[in-house]
């Protein structure tokens, strides 16, 4: 088969996945792509879709195959994609039985260049209203009628408004920072992912520790630690347990996506914040990515600038 067809062919083997995160059970396909789903939902219940494809164009063939997929979005292209995710959203209503419709569909193109290589990226738009269960209590997934398939290098981020705290979560989320946010590969069940959100509540993992503070300072033993650790130097890391290969090559997978999503580089003091993990367990990871030449290790005054081996 001639290159050019196949890489289309393989674009629209992607697009296809839009219908299968919503109505049918998902088909386990692992395309050669970087997908990212960001999906923002308003307090009215209505969310903003934007969904990425983002592929290297690593030969002249590449460029020549993205840029006639680029040219034939608003003729073919989007058109398809406008009717896969009007009957997810038809599917969906009638699971629901709350009314939904899906409007304000737009499809771009653009070539970008990072460190990393050359890449093109396609982006699909579109505002789906009713989608989520609107309220003092915001509840999103039911549209998710068939579930969710996340294949590898795919990117879940479900993003909410200010003034509402996460209440639940269903399966817990990889990254809680601006949003909650999944990578693949993972499958999820009907009406996953599950997110509760609560109007103007304590998240309550915080209201459990302000409580705890509370009572810390009304015994008047906070006032006391705290002239303690004015006093005293603060304690070294404590050692992390060292990882099996096995969690090692897992952590390394997550870190992978993470530089994906952010363009192909972070640094990795934001690598170390947004895992939540002790900073020698990221720098094990790190560095069996590095020796299995998968990153790049740049030097940026006192930190390391991790980037995504081209």
């Amino acid at each position: 088969m001639d290159r050019r067809v196949l890489q289309t062919a393989k674009i629209m083997a992607v697009l296809v996945l839009a219908a299968v995160l919503l109505a049918v059970p998902a088909v386990a396909a692992e395309p050669e792509y970087a997908i990212t789903y960001t999906i923002t939902v308003g307090d009215d219940g209505s969310a903003d879709w934007q969904v990425e494809y983002r592929t290297l164009l690593s030969t002249d063939a590449d460029t020549t195959a993205f840029g006639e997929y680029a040219a034939a979005i608003d003729s073919t292209y989007l058109p398809r994609f406008r009717e896969l995710m009007e009957r997810s959203a038809s599917q969906a209503a009638i699971a629901t039985s709350r009314p939904m419709a899906v409007t304000g569909f737009s499809g771009t193109s653009d070539v970008q260049t990072s460190p990393t290589g050359k890449y093109g990226v396609i982006l699909y738009s579109f505002t789906w209203d009713g989608f989520a269960q609107a309220g003092d209590v915001l509840a999103i997934g039911d549209a998710f009628v068939g579930g969710m398939y996340l294949p590898r290098d795919t990117t879940l981020i479900i993003r909410y408004p200010s003034g509402y705290s996460v209440q639940g979560v269903d399966p817990v989320a990889d990254l809680t920072r601006e949003g909650l946010t999944w990578y693949g590969q993972r499958s999820f069940g009907a009406g996953e992912p599950r997110v509760v959100l609560e109007r103007g509540a304590f998240p309550p993992l915080l209201l459990g520790g302000l409580i705890a503070v509370l009572v810390f300072v009304l015994t008047g033993a906070g006032m006391i630690l705290l002239k303690k650790r004015r006093r005293a130097v603060h304690p070294p890391e404590s050692a992390a347990a060292p990882l099996s290969e096995a969690e090692i090559v897992s952590l390394g997978e997550r870190i992978v996506q993470m530089l994906r999503a952010s363009g192909g580089e972070m640094y990795q003091s934001d690598i170390v914040r947004n895992l939540g993990l002790p900073k020698s367990t990221v720098s094990n990871a790190l560095n069996d990515l590095h020796a299995k030449k998968v990153i790049l290790k740049v030097k940026k005054g006192r930190e390391n600038l991790i980037r995504l081996a081209p």
